[in-house]
C-alpha cells in the first residue's frame, strides 16, 4: 500500500508563478486561515500585494453573503456558492439576475487558495482577478463593480470595515482584494483519506481501500486527479457537451483545446453535485458510468480517458473512496 499511497503524493503538480503571484508560506506570519486542516498545508498562490489579515477576511465574508454586490441586491455570492454544498450550487446552471440561467455549473470555492487558474476554462490567473467577474456578468449578478464600490462607501459600517482592512478604504481593487482573501480562507481537509495517509489505518473502509487502489491503479483518476487537492489544475476533454462550449480554447485561441475545462479538484466531491462543467451529470453513479464507458468520442478526447469497464462492487469501491474525500 505504501508506493500506491506516494504515487498521490508524488503526482502532486509543480505550481507556475501567475503575473504577480508568487508560492507564499503564510505560516511564516501570523494568519487568519488557521487552524490548518491535517492534509493541507501553508504553501498556497498569493498576490504580493494582498497578504492575508483577519480584517481583509471578515470583509470579505460579510460582503460574500450580502446581496449588495448584485444590481438588484437579489443575489449575493452565496447564492450560487452555497456553504451547505461545498460553495457550490444545487442546480446544473445557476439562476443569476432575473431569472437568467447562467452557461456553467457553480465549482466548489473550498481550497481555491490552492489553484493556479480560477474558471472551468482557466480565464483568471488569480482570486483577485476571478471574484469580481460574476458581479460584471451580466446572467450572473450584472453590476458595474465601480457603482457597487460607491454603494459600499455610502454605507457607513462598510466603510468603516475597508477603513480599517485598507489603508485607503472602498475601491473596487479592495473589493476584490477582501472577496478573495475571505475565499483564500475556505479550505477543507481532514477527510478520512488525510487521516488515512497520517497513520489512522482504521480511517478508510474494506471498500475506500479497496477504491483507492482502483483510484490510483487500474482506474487511472489520479493522472488528472493528483496532489493534495486532487487536481492537477491542467485542462482535459473528456468529451461533455462536445460542439457546444468551446472551453479552455474561448481563452486560448487553440483548436487543440477546444473542449478542455479544468480539472476539478475531487475534496468534499459527494456535496457538490451535480457535476461536470455543464451539470450534466446529476451524480457520482452517473460520473462513474461515463467515465468507465471512456467519455463521450471526439476528435480531442484526452488520451488518458479510455474504457475502464469496471465490475459492478469495483464501482462501489470507487464511490466509497470517493465519499472518503469529504472533509471539514
Amino acid at each position: 500500500m505504501v508506493p500506491l499511497l506516494l504515487t498521490l503524493v508524488a503526482l502532486l503538480p509543480v505550481l507556475p508563478g501567475c503575473g504577480t503571484s508568487r508560492m507564499v508560506d503564510a505560516g511564516q506570519s501570523p494568519s487568519p486561515f488557521r487552524p490548518l486542516p491535517v492534509g493541507l498545508d501553508e504553501f498556497f498562490v498569493l498576490p504580493e500585494d494582498n497578504p492575508p489579515t483577519a480584517a481583509k477576511v471578515a470583509l470579505g465574508r460579510r460582503l460574500f453573503f450580502d446581496p449588495v454586490l448584485s444590481r438588484d441586491s437579489t443575489l449575493a455570492c452565496s447564492s450560487c456558492h452555497r456553504p451547505e454544498r461545498g460553495f457550490s450550487d444545487t442546480v446544473p446552471t445557476s439562476i443569476g439576475i432575473a431569472g437568467q440561467r447562467t452557461t456553467r455549473n457553480a465549482p466548489t470555492l473550498l481550497n481555491r487558495a490552492y489553484g493556479v487558474s480560477l474558471f472551468w476554462d482557466g480565464r483568471a490567473a488569480t482570486l483577485e482577478d476571478a471574484v469580481l467577474q460574476p458581479v460584471r456578468n451580466a446572467r450572473e449578478m450584472d453590476h458595474d463593480p465601480v457603482r457597487v464600490a460607491g454603494r459600499l462607501a455610502r454605507d457607513r459600517r462598510y466603510a468603516g470595515e475597508f477603513t480599517r482592512a485598507f489603508e485607503d478604504g472602498v475601491s473596487t481593487r479592495n473589493l476584490a482584494r477582501a472577496l478573495a482573501s475571505y475565499v483564500r480562507s475556505l479550505r477543507s481537509g481532514n477527510a478520512a483519506i488525510d487521516r488515512y495517509l497520517a497513520g489512522d489505518r482504521g480511517a478508510l473502509s474494506p471498500d475506500a481501500r479497496a477504491g483507492l487502489r482502483i483510484f490510483a491503479g487500474r482506474g487511472n483518476c489520479v493522472m488528472c486527479h493528483s496532489g493534495a487537492t486532487f487536481t492537477d489544475e491542467r485542462f482535459h476533454n473528456t468529451g461533455i457537451s462536445w460542439g457546444t462550449d468551446p472551453g479552455r480554447s474561448g481563452v486560448t485561441g487553440d483548436s487543440a483545446d477546444r473542449g478542455a475545462f479544468k480539472t476539478p479538484t475531487l475534496r468534499n466531491v459527494a456535496r457538490t453535485g451535480p457535476y461536470m462543467h455543464d451539470g450534466s451529470l446529476g451524480t457520482l453513479e452517473d460520473v462513474l458510468a461515463f467515465y468507465d464507458r471512456g467519455g463521450n468520442p471526439n476528435p480531442n478526447l484526452d488520451p488518458e480517458i479510455r474504457p475502464l469497464r469496471l465490475a459492478p462492487r469495483e464501482r462501489r469501491a470507487l464511490r466509497a473512496f470517493l465519499e472518503a474525500l469529504t472533509g471539514q
